[in-house]
């Protein structure tokens, strides 16, 4: 009598795909190495206007018009460094005050401050595509703003310091288990853990 032989079992695929708005191949590393397998990450990079506002209101408006124009599922994500003897500053402008003065001159702002105090804050904004209301997940970590250490590969990572080390010098699933970043991504992964089993 002949024998049958099974069928390989297909391999694992995750159960939910996003496309992730970003042109930062660093960022992009991260996200994937949080989210993956269980959500499949693509990269698209779009030059999109983002409007004045809270950050809140600004991943909100940034999330509606990617969706509108990949036509499906997309994570968004803003990102701020607030110093808190600057009430919240640079915020959501730490791009460009980076850009801008370096790392020496976001130490420099803090000169005259005995307070060296910030907090990293990442906001994600998920769509299921056009027309369906985003929602967000946040993630803040508390650190303070020290003199650069560490690789200077990845923002502002080598300023930042919590517990004793700056972003840049831990490796990175320490990084991901404590950051602004990871804490954000973790919410993300609980909602798709429901939405999964409801």
């Amino acid at each position: 009598m002949a024998t049958t032989q099974e069928e390989p079992a297909p391999p694992t695929q995750a159960r939910h795909f996003v496309n992730f708005i970003t042109g930062n191949a660093n960022k992009l590393r991260e996200v994937k190495e949080i989210l993956e397998p269980a959500i499949q990450v693509e990269s698209q990079a779009l030059d999109l206007i983002e409007v004045q506002g809270t950050l809140e209101e600004v991943t909100l408006d940034k999330c509606r018009r990617a969706a509108d124009l990949i036509q499906g599922p997309v994570l968004v994500e803003d990102t701020c460094l607030c110093f808190d003897a600057l009430n919240g500053l640079p915020g959501p402008y730490i791009k460009w005050f980076l850009t801008s003065i370096g790392h020496t001159g976001l130490n420099n702002l803090l000169a005259a401050y005995e307070d060296k105090g910030a907090k990293a804050v990442c906001t994600f904004g998920y769509s299921a595509g056009p027309g369906h209301e985003p929602i967000l997940f946040q993630g803040i970590t508390q650190g303070k703003i020290v003199p650069p250490r560490g690789p200077t590969n990845f923002g502002w990572d080598p300023i930042f310091e919590y517990e004793g080390e700056t972003y840049a010098e831990m490796d990175k699933a320490k990084k991901n288990s404590i950051s602004h970043r990871g804490k954000a991504l973790e919410k993300l992964q609980q909602w798709f853990a429901k939405e999964m089993t409801a």
